[in-house]
């Protein structure tokens, strides 16, 4: 057994076959609701199907294994509005993405707060939390989140408006 503050060499380190490296932990998760609310008009309409989904979460030191949730959600129809729409899930993963919304604060804040670069973030984030993340794509996360700060001078952005922004004269 290790005593604190000791190194400890990771059982992963020198593997370059990926078949070889740890098989993920799946979790199950639900998503699922008889009724949901539509976002347009906010009537409650009923399931009409549902779907999976594989999010990359923190995996765990103690089992040295990554983490998947495989995420069931319902798909809603709402009949007023004549459109589909999915059960809200930005709570636990952004739209089309692939990890969870800890993943994303872990690896920014690894980033900005730490000032590792990206590689160096990237092998952080798997040494430490078990989940690989290219480090282009942390690249991207650290990249939109400096893009949605306000500005400070509290302009708007197109303050010019629409016509002298296209050069259309009015006669």
């Amino acid at each position: 057994m290790s005593k604190p503050g000791a190194y400890v060499a990771d059982v992963t380190e020198g593997i370059t076959d990926p078949a070889r490296l740890p098989q993920a932990a799946v979790q199950n998760r639900s998503r699922s609701r008889r009724q949901a609310p539509c976002p347009r008009c906010g009537k409650r309409c009923y399931r009409d199907s549902e779907g999976e989904r594989t999010l990359h979460d923190l995996g765990s030191l103690r089992s040295n294994r990554p983490v998947d949730l495989q995420v069931s959600y319902s798909k809603h129809r709402c009949e007023a509005c004549k459109i589909y729409f999915n059960n809200d899930m930005s709570g636990l993963a952004p739209p089309g993405a692939h990890y969870t919304q800890r993943v994303i604060q872990v690896a920014v804040r690894v980033v900005l707060e730490d000032g590792l670069p990206y590689r160096e973030a990237c092998w952080h984030m798997w040494r430490d939390h078990r989940v690989f993340i290219p480090f282009a794509t942390i690249q991207n996360w650290v990249e939109a989140a400096g893009e949605k700060r306000k500005t400070t001078s509290g302009a708007r952005p197109f303050a010019l408006g629409a016509s002298r922004l296209l050069r259309i004269h009015r006669r």
